[in-house]
């Protein structure tokens, strides 16, 4: 079965469209029609409908180009999470690029000691790419994220270390208020995935066991 949440099809047998909103075993799809019904359907009884604009190709159109005229970002990189235009029950992944570098990504998810390669590409500056997609109110269950990021830049540029953000997504961290992603023009949660690493100060660390 190669859908994928957020895909639109059509009923085999039926005089019946919608998009796919969540994904329930290896065979069976659940599918939301116009009027926010979803209908559990086998993968073999839909086929993708054509002429529907590709999610990332709608996001590759509003991506900017950093010229060698525009000032070097090194920093912005995040993992933004947002609704699916056509139903709010399913979120899309993406990381974004903020940066003037280019960005190769290894991204894996892992669950119950089992590993799936998800994504591997090069994220272009100032750019997103759609990594994943999931089930809103299945937060509890989805897999912890394993994102290993490179800098490159043909300039002459000091690269920066690699990113490794190897962790869970709680509820908390949809529990903010959603913020307005500039590459998506679409709002949405960010994590930022390009923190500066706290500096610890020895003296005042110090000072504050004998207090």
């Amino acid at each position: 079965m190669n859908y994928k949440l957020g895909d639109f099809v059509r009923f085999v047998d039926e005089n019946l469209e919608g998009y796919i909103t969540r994904i329930i075993d290896k065979d069976t799809i659940g599918v939301t029609d116009a009027n926010d019904f979803e209908i559990p359907v086998l993968a073999s009884k839909v086929t993708l409908v054509h002429g529907e604009v590709p999610e990332d190709e709608i996001t590759a159109s509003k991506q900017t180009t950093i010229t060698a005229q525009t000032p070097f970002v090194s920093d912005g990189i995040y993992l933004a999470i947002v609704s699916d235009q056509h139903s709010n029950s399913v979120g899309h992944f993406y990381l974004v690029n903020e940066t003037s570098f280019q960005l190769p990504v290894s991204f894996s998810t892992e669950q119950g000691g089992n590993f799936k390669g998800e994504f591997v590409n090069i994220i272009a500056a100032g750019s997103t790419k759609k990594i994943y997609s999931a089930q809103l109110g299945d937060i509890h269950s989805w897999p912890k994220f394993r994102l290993e990021i490179l800098y490159h830049t043909s300039l002459n540029i000091a690269p920066k270390p690699p990113i490794v953000f190897h962790q869970s997504i709680k509820g908390k961290d949809l529990s903010v208020a959603k913020q307005e992603i500039t590459l998506l023009k679409q709002k949405g949660w960010l994590i930022k995935l390009d923190q500066p690493e706290a500096i610890i100060d020895a003296d005042k660390l110090k000072a504050s066991f004998f207090k």
